[in-house]
Formats: C-alpha cells, structure tokens, sequence
C-alpha cells in the first residue's frame, strides 16, 4: 500500500471517530472539549462549548438550543481571552476549565467517583456523575444548581436549606458581559418566604409568596395548557419551579439586564422567533413600594394609587404631585386598651403586603387566626396562607402594610385591623370579638374600591332597580362571584340602625329561602349591603308584568308560595332566634335562576326573645297595602303581622295584581275586598281571568 493509500484509509477511520466525540454529550476522563468542539445532547436539543458574545472578542463556557439561532441559557461566567480554553473532568468528579495550562473555572463537590463523566441532558443541565449512576440524587455536580440568566422546565428558585445552594437567576452585566449583572430573582426567607427581583441590595419587584396556587402578586399565573407551576416547602428545601404539558413546546425564563424585566419566552417555530409570553414587571403597580404603606395600587388612568379605607395621605401635597411613596397614614390611631373596640376590614382580590415582618402557622384555620391577631396589639393584619378549597393555614403581619396591589381579577383577601370608630360598626364589631368562633368572620366588612371595580365604578349599565332606600347594582367579584350591591342612600328611610339591624340579623340566619348577605360596606356617607346576585331579580319585576309574568305557570307560583311558607316557618319557629319580618312584600321576594324564592330586606325585623309572642311600637314602619289592620293602627306586631302580609302577597301571586293598584269600575275597593266581596256573592274564592 503505498503511502497516499495508506493516507487515506487512517483518514476514514479518524474522520468518523472525531466526528463521533464532537457530537457525543458526554465527557469522560480520557476526554476534553476544546474551543470548536461541542457537546451535543442526546436528543440534539441543547449544545455545550465555547461562545462570544455579540460585539465582544472574549470566549465562555455556555449552553444553547442546538437548533435555534444562538440562545445562551447557562454561563460559567469565566471569560477567556483567546481561543485555547479547554474542559475537562478530573479523577475527583469536577469540571475544569483552563487557558494555558492556567486554570479559570472549576466546580466542587463533596461527593466521590469512581469514574466520573459530564453528561449534557436533553434538559439542558450539565451534570457531573458515576458512570454507572443515573439517579439525579447521585449527582456529584449540575448545572441546575448554579443558573445564570435563565430558568430553563425543571430548574428551581429558591433555597436548598440542607447544602445552602441558592438557586437564583441572575442578569448578565450587558449583551456583552455574561458575568454577573444588578438583577436577580430570588427568594428571600422570611417566616412567610416570598420572591423578589433584587436591584442589588434593594428590593425592585416583589413577586410576593406562594400562596398554594399561584404567587401572590401574579394571580394569572395558574396551570394552563402550557405550564404547570409548582412550590415546594419542606425542612431541606424551598422553591419553585415550572414544567411544560406539552413536549413540543420550547420556553424560556429569562432575567434581563437592558429592559429590567424577568421575561418568559415561547419559541415560534413556524416564524422562527422568540415570542414574550408574560413579563415582569408588566406596569408601574408592580414596582416595590409605589404607593407606600397603607396605599393600595390600580391602574385607573394617571391616578395609581389610593389609600385604604380609613387612611389618608401622610402627605397630601405630595400625594397630589403623584408622589405616593410616602404612603397613607390611620385617619384615626389604634388603641390597644381594648381590644374589644378593634375589628377588622377585608379588602378583596390584592397581593398581600411585603412579608418581612410575618408569623405563619400552617395549623390553623381563619377563625382562629383572626382571634390570634386580634389578641396581638402589634398585629396588623391576617388572612389564609394557602388559598386553595376553602382556605387554610395563617399568616399575621405586624408593622407597615407595604407595596399591597389591588387586581380586577382573582387576588386574594386581606383583612386588616382597624378601629371600630373607622368601620362605623362598632356594636357588631364588638359582637364578633366577643365570640371568636369561625361562623363570627362569614360577614366581612368589604373596602370601597372592591365594590367600585366589581360594579364598574356604579355604572348606569349596572344598575338593575331601585326602591325606597336607593339604587341595586349588579356587579362580579374579582373572583367571579356575581353580586347585588344595594347602595344606601342618604336621603332613604334605612337609617344606620336599620343598616345595622339587617347586618346582624341576616349574618345570623341561613336557609334556602332567606337572601344570603355576603358582605357590607361603610365608608364615610357610604353604606352598602352585598348579596348573592339572583337572576330574576324579585318577585314584583316578574308578577306584575303582563309580559314577564307568562314565566311563571301555576307549578311555578305554587313552589314559589312554599318556598315564602318556608321561609316563614324558619324565621317564625326554626331559627335560634324568633323574627318578626315586618315588610313582606313582592318587592322583599328574590328568585334565582331556579326561580328559587329568597326572603330580603331585614331592616325593620325584630328579634322575639323567649316566650315573647308579640310586639309594640310607636314608630309603624312598612309598605301600607301589607300591613296587618292591628299593626297599622296600633303598633302591634306579632307572627301573625307576617302571615297577613303573606296572604296579601299569595293573592297578588295568584291574580298578577297589585293589591294597592287593584281597582274596579266604580269601585275603590282593593284586591283584599275585592276577593271578599267575590267570596261573598259567588261563594268561591278568586279565579284570575
């Protein structure tokens, strides 16, 4: 063979072989990766080597997507000033990287090998193990453990407690430098751990705790098609982490130093681009702090920020120079003399306040919790730590309530202490301290700006009646719950003492043919009462109407005359207390979307105690038309006052008439006399039509 010959044959056997150990994913102790040469994963999704950035000359040790245009996801963030680096494995099972001979990088470990390799994952984790050890808890090193600038499916943020590994991501300096930039998200350990983007020292974004479902300020970060969110908690570790539901799809979490943002990205095949699925922080209300403690933050036009109910600006000429850093400030102080005076305001759908000064019980429940803060002068505020079914769980804040975020959708609850004066509640305040059992906290005490964005600011379009004691607003709750707003006025005959009374009374009562109220509302002039949404709306919308009143056939007003009866019955005989309504009429009687009738309007009721059996007052309140004759003419009242306004309303059930708008020619009678006077002269009762 002569030498050309022989040439060419020892070509064809190296080409292959070094074509071989270039694309191979791993690295064993006879081997090394020099500048050129790559690792490849297993299924060719992720590559290991040597990189410049754009517009700099230095090289680094990275990873990148094999098959999409340049996308570093991991740095050793060791730069190298030519092209000699080279990466090996030594005998101890650690990566080395070294320029002339000079070593620049390497990794540690505590654990031993006996034949120790660098495998690249189709993950995109760099791992350092045995050679026969595919456990990842064999693992001597990985990269999961020391991320850059990006948080690929399976990585974790947070803290490993047992090694004291921070997993963080962590900017580069700029485009050109991967070393270490200002940015950061981690996770800060606090009795109730939450995430922030740090600005070095300085606290940027706050992402807030994880509060069983999602972080708490990024409500809309729940399981979809595409992700799937996870937190672990245990005595070894704390993190979060992220995988895809579906393997075809590539993504990305990416901390970036030019704009300042935490950016998750959806490679588009098709187009062949990085696409911005979420980003942080996404508007001004996400920056820490912006209004300052007491001050809650919601985009509405070139006004962020407003106080809590019951606080105002600590500095008012800054304030209105958009200013709100400096926060808000209690209108009136709290006193811990007695706590018996302090209640406390729920404020809806918000990102709970920063966590730095916390306790957390995982062990209890709400009502609990609630005694705990209230038994605390220092306690400012309380909720659940874990929002999913019905709640569970508590953490207390003591301190400044600071960087609170109000959303229009999910959120969570906050109740925060307040002085009984500020809730103009006291008595009912006072009543619920006193008793400290879970059923005491059902009624909450809702904030102003809560019922705003739930009714669109009272919009006329959400206006659905009004009455004697002012307009009814349909509204949505931020956790979509539909609601009635029954907005006092001031000018209407319920007074604070009827607002109070209904408050306490139909908080106390449940059944399924009696309202159900879900929360009130009193904010200076404002008092408001908030109920369960019915459909239709109440009985008069539909009875008295020639066209509406073709809903209801005779199987329907029959089972909406029992389902009053039985409402009756409760209030009457059933319930813990004996309740004399006082003001039943087609107006007080809501239906559902099942024409399910429920019993409203408790302002005027009165509580029976014992063998009490009837009542006497002076002040005749109710509609006339309803009113029993010893009731309007003397002030009596008694179970029986309920039952004649009953049989009013069964007739005008019956007819489709009013009985104060009944009138015949000629006569003056109303529709009581009338179907007497029917009774009498054709000796059977009345038949419509």
């Amino acid at each position: 063979m002569d030498i050309l010959s022989s040439l060419i044959f020892v070509a064809s056997i190296l080409i292959p072989c070094f074509k071989f150990c270039i694309a191979a994913d791993t690295i064993l102790l006879s081997q090394s990766i020099s500048d050129g040469m790559t690792l490849v994963s297993r299924g060719e999704t992720f590559e290991l080597g040597f990189f410049s950035p754009e517009n700099s000359n230095k090289r680094y040790l990275g990873i990148w997507y094999k098959n999409i245009p340049q996308t570093v996801v991991w740095v050793s963030n060791r730069a190298i000033n030519d092209s000699s680096g080279i990466l090996t494995v030594n005998s101890t099972g650690n990566l080395v990287l070294r320029q002339h001979d000079k070593v620049v990088w390497y990794t540690t470990s505590e654990k031993q090998a006996q034949n120790p390799v660098a495998q690249l994952l189709d993950s995109g984790n760099l791992v350092v193990r045995d050679e026969g050890e595919a456990d990842s808890e064999g693992y001597l090193w990985q990269s999961f453990d020391y991320p850059s600038d990006t948080i690929l499916p399976g990585m974790k943020l947070g803290l490993n407690l047992r090694t004291g590994i921070e997993w963080r991501m962590t900017s580069w300096k700029n485009p050109n430098d991967p070393s270490p930039g200002d940015f950061y998200w981690g996770l800060l350990l606090y009795n109730y751990p939450e995430f922030y983007l740090m600005m070095g020292t300085e606290k940027f974004v706050r992402v807030g705790p994880w509060n069983g479902l999602h972080f708490s300020g990024i409500p809309d970060q729940k399981p979809n098609p595409i992700y799937a969110f996870n937190y672990i908690s245990n005595k070894d570790e704390k993190y979060y982490t992220y995988s895809l539901q579906n393997a075809a799809v590539i993504s990305r979490l990416v901390m970036n130093q030019t704009s300042s943002m935490s950016i998750r990205y959806v490679w588009m095949e098709n187009e062949q681009y990085w696409k911005v699925y979420k980003s942080l922080p996404k508007d001004n209300c996400d920056y820490y702090g912006t209004c300052g403690a007491y001050g809650t933050c919601l985009i509405t036009g070139s006004q962020i920020c407003q106080c809590l109910a019951g606080f105002s600006p600590k500095s008012p000429q800054a304030w209105n120079s958009s200013d709100w850093t400096q926060g808000c400030t209690r209108n009136q102080p709290l006193n811990c003399t007695n706590k018996l005076n302090d209640g406390f305001m729920k404020v809806e759908g918000v990102k709970v306040p920063d966590t730095t000064h916390t306790w957390l019980d995982e062990t209890i429940g709400l009502g609990e919790c609630r005694m705990k803060c209230l038994n605390n002068c220092s306690c400012m505020a309380y909720t659940n730590s874990d929002i999913r079914g019905e709640g569970s769980g508590c953490v207390m804040w003591f301190g400044d309530l600071i960087d609170i975020r109000q959303f229009e959708n999910d959120g969570q609850d906050l109740y925060i202490r307040m002085d009984s004066s500020e809730l103009e509640y006291s008595d009912i305040v006072r009543d619920q301290n006193r008793g400290g059992s879970e059923e005491n906290i059902d009624l909450p005490l809702l904030d102003l700006s809560t019922i705003v964005i739930a009714t669109d600011n009272f919009s006329i379009n959400n206006k659905i009646g009004e009455g004697g004691f002012g307009p009814v607003y349909k509204g949505r709750l931020v956790s979509g719950q539909e609601i009635a707003v029954k907005r006092l006025s001031r000018g209407s005959g319920q007074g604070m003492t009827e607002f109070k009374n209904e408050v306490k009374l139909i908080a106390k009562l449940q059944h399924r043919n009696l309202v159900k109220l879900l929360g009130c509302c009193v904010q200076e002039q404002d008092r408001m009462l908030v109920y369960e949404y019915m459909t239709n709306r109440s009985l008069d919308w539909l009875i008295f109407d020639d066209t509406k009143s073709k809903l209801l056939d005779w199987p329907k007003r029959f089972n909406i005359i029992c389902g009053i009866a039985r409402g009756l019955l409760y209030l009457h005989q059933d319930s813990r207390l004996r309740i004399i309504h006082r003001d039943l009429k087609a107006s007080n009687v809501l239906l559902d979307d099942q024409m399910i009738p429920k019993i409203s309007d408790f302002g005027i009721a009165r509580i029976f105690g014992g063998e009490q059996t009837e009542g006497n007052t002076n002040r005749v309140v109710g509609t006339y038309g309803y009113m029993a004759p010893e009731y309007a003419a003397d002030g009596i009242f008694s179970v029986k006052t309920d039952v004649f306004s009953f049989g009013i309303l069964l007739l005008e059930i019956l007819s489709g008439k009013r009985n104060r708008g009944f009138y015949l020619e000629n006569q003056s009678a109303n529709l009581v006399t009338h179907v007497s006077m029917e009774s009498v002269e054709r000796g059977q009762g009345y038949r419509n039509g």
